[in-house]
């Protein structure tokens, strides 16, 4: 049996993003060699549409472009990603970086200029804070976690 991960969706090639489209990434893609892959949409789980108006973390809070505080949905969708993680036993998340709700280490800061700033979306940070190591979906991160695993077969 393989272990199982938890992946953002997106980055499987569900269109699930904001702009209704993928994020499809061949290297998340290929850890369906090693890992049982477990999809999550937590921007969907949490009642929002695709496509949708872009939104960005401010300081605990998340907002649409147009003003609105979506704040509520993005939490319902991080506790429903941590429910799946945790009836699947997955052993980490991969999420898709810089995300609102998925971004681990580095977002967006809240002023849709393009700037990024330190700290996670509100998915990564309730991964986190419950124990589940989380990886983006770049090169380096996904090497950690095949070194990770390796080490502890």
């Amino acid at each position: 049996m393989k272990p199982k991960l938890l992946v953002s969706a997106c980055l499987l090639g569900t269109p699930c993003r904001y702009d209704g489209k993928s994020k499809k990434n061949e290297a998340v893609c290929a850890l369906a060699e090693r890992f049982e892959l477990i999809p999550v949409c937590p921007e969907v789980l949490g009642g929002l549409p695709t496509p949708r108006t872009p939104s960005e973390r401010r300081g605990a809070c998340v907002v649409r472009k147009d003003g609105r505080d979506v704040t509520a949905e993005y939490r319902r969708g991080a506790e429903c990603a941590l429910e799946t993680a945790r009836r699947e036993g997955v052993l980490a998340a991969v999420l898709k970086e810089r995300s609102p709700s998925c971004g681990s280490g580095e977002i967006y800061d809240g002023t849709f200029t393009g700037a990024l700033t330190a700290g996670d979306g509100v998915t990564a940070e309730l991964l986190k804070a419950n124990g589940i190591t989380v990886y983006g979906e770049g090169e380096q991160s996904l090497t950690e976690l095949l070194c990770s695993v390796s080490h502890s077969t």
